[in-house]
């Protein structure tokens, strides 16, 4: 596979996936989570797929994102407020699921909606719906970028001088702008597409896509708006992915996938009793 870096992918990945960089084998080599995928498939950075739309066509979000709230504003008296609460669950089981959201490695993040859709996602049993999460991770994951390098918002926990759910990604959570929030444009898009692929589980899956994006706020990586503002840009993103062939296609291999594995009545492999008692925390 060929690897194309850009500083757009490297924010990204900066925000959820680690640095930009390889992790080194035994023997100096270079590895990535997608090493063992289709050739025809590019890594456009280690653990990152290409998407449907070349990284050049990616949505211009400031164009429809209003600016960040500024300091003065009700909108960041709101966010402050906010983030006061959030800081109250601090070491409970919803901060601990915060900080697994916050990990886009895959095959991490194929887990998060596993007991929403009541199947397991995972590239066993479910290849093709695997597939389509890891690849639109891409097309939705940038979509808030236009925006975000735009306005360079400064995160809570930069502000507050208190440490996030996942310390170890705050020296390059710095240099990524807060608005908007990425996580939750990834989260929100799933959400969308995972109900159009399984109507039947609509309420389930947006719900969990709505507590993916709110883990942002508990884990003090983003504020309130920024949040609002990552739904919208992952709306807009899976609206534009429907002009894709492509894509189309791979929804249409997805759907197959959860239908043979609710005929074959496989089950989530992750602790849906542990999830949904955590998202069961109350946040206000």
């Amino acid at each position: 596979m060929k690897a194309l870096y850009s500083p757009i992918v490297c924010l990204l990945l900066a925000a959820g996936l680690g640095a930009c960089s390889t992790t080194s084998g035994g023997d100096g080599s270079s590895t990535s989570a997608a090493a063992d995928l289709p050739d025809q498939l590019e890594e456009i950075a280690p653990g990152m797929l290409q998407g449907y739309f070349p990284i050049e066509e990616q949505l211009d979000s400031k164009v429809f994102v209003l600016p960040s709230p500024a300091e003065d504003s009700a909108m960041q008296a709101m966010d402050t407020a906010w983030a006061d609460k959030m800081q109250k669950l601090r070491g409970t089981s919803r901060w601990e699921l915060a900080a697994h959201d916050a990990d886009l490695h895959f095959p991490v993040p194929a887990d998060v909606f596993q007991c929403a859709l009541g199947i397991p996602v995972n590239e066993k049993d479910t290849p093709a719906l695997y597939l389509l999460l890891w690849r639109t991770l891409t097309d939705i994951g940038l979509s808030p970028y236009a925006a975000k390098n735009a306005y360079q918002r400064e995160r809570p926990f930069m502000v507050r001088d208190e440490n996030t759910c996942t310390p170890q990604d705050e020296e390059a959570l710095r240099k990524d702008g807060s608005y908007p929030s990425g996580h939750t444009a990834i989260g929100w898009g799933w959400a969308l597409i995972l109900t159009e692929l399984a109507p039947e589980r609509a309420e389930a899956l947006l719900a969990r896509g709505r507590a993916f994006g709110e883990s942002r706020n508990v884990c003090n990586a983003h504020w309130y708006s920024d949040v609002v503002a990552g739904r919208m840009t992952g709306s807009a993103a899976v609206a534009r992915l429907h002009s894709r062939e492509e894509f189309l296609g791979a929804m249409a291999a997805a759907r197959v996938d959860i239908a043979q594995a609710r005929k074959a009545g496989l089950e989530p492999t992750v602790d849906c009793e542990a999830e949904a008692k955590a998202l069961a925390t109350p946040l206000f």
